[in-house]
This record gives structure tokens, C-alpha cells and sequence, in this order.
């Protein structure tokens, strides 16, 4: 049985990433499972730090996109939006090339909140980095 509030493609979901963070610093997301959601991201010139080896803000962002993504999936969309809360990370391993790959799985999903837990892998699926995020649900505001 599957947590999202209507079925999504993997189109819709880039089609939601495409022209900020997410798509500029080259987040793919590669699976809609029934409870999670992976994506890949590049170790490379725009996710590193000056010495080469993947930045720890790069795989914060690269969690907060999934969770997000994932809490947006969940809601109706024409009533509410998610924003995030708060987010930790602890950085396990460096990553020098190749992708790190994130799997979200929400650990409570409320009517005002949702707690997302995101692990990201290396190549070799080597625990990299482990990161738990809060999102408020909110009334969708105009634009």
C-alpha cells in the first residue's frame, strides 16, 4: 500500500526539482517506492568542498530535497505545502567521485508534521552520511 496521496511518475516528481537546488546541482531522483523515495546525486565539481571530497552541505541538500519531495508527495497539493523545520546530518565517510545515493522513509507522517529519515550511500554502499528532517505542514499560501 502506498503513502503518497495520488500516484506520481518520476517525471512529475523532476518536473518539482527541475529549475532550482535539486536540478542545479544535479539531484536525480531514480525510484518512487510504495513508503521511500532514491535519488542520485554526482560528486563532482558542484557538490564538492576545495579539497575534493564531497561537501557536507551538498548531502544536506541532497537530504532535505528528498525528504521534502517526499513530504510534498504525501500531502494534497491544491490545499497544503511542506517546509521544512529542522535537519541534522552526521557526516560518516568522505566521497571523492562516482554518485551518493539517498533513500527517504518518513518516521511519522501527522497532520501538521512529518519526520523524514534519509541515508546516503556511496558507490560501493558505504554508509555515508545519515540525516533525520522536520517539515511542517502548512495551508498552501498564493502566490
Amino acid at each position: 500500500m502506498s503513502i503518497w496521496f495520488q500516484e506520481y511518475s518520476l517525471d512529475d516528481i523532476s518536473a518539482l526539482q527541475r529549475e532550482n537546488m535539486g536540478g542545479h546541482i544535479g539531484i536525480e531522483i531514480v525510484r518512487i517506492g510504495p513508503d521511500h523515495l532514491d535519488a542520485r546525486m554526482p560528486v563532482d565539481e558542484r557538490t564538492t568542498q576545495p579539497d575534493g571530497i564531497l561537501h557536507g552541505g551538498a548531502s544536506v541538500a541532497l537530504a532535505e530535497t528528498l525528504g521534502s519531495i517526499g513530504g510534498t508527495m504525501i500531502v494534497d497539493r491544491e490545499r497544503y505545502q511542506v517546509v521544512g523545520q529542522e535537519i541534522n546530518a552526521n557526516h560518516l565517510r568522505p566521497v571523492r567521485e562516482g554518485f551518493v545515493h539517498g533513500s527517504a522513509r518518513p518516521i511519522h507522517i501527522g497532520r501538521r508534521s512529518q519526520v523524514w529519515a534519509i541515508e546516503i550511500v556511496d558507490d560501493n554502499q558505504r554508509l555515508v552520511c545519515i540525516s533525520r528532517l522536520t517539515l511542517a505542514v502548512i495551508e498552501r499560501q498564493p502566490r
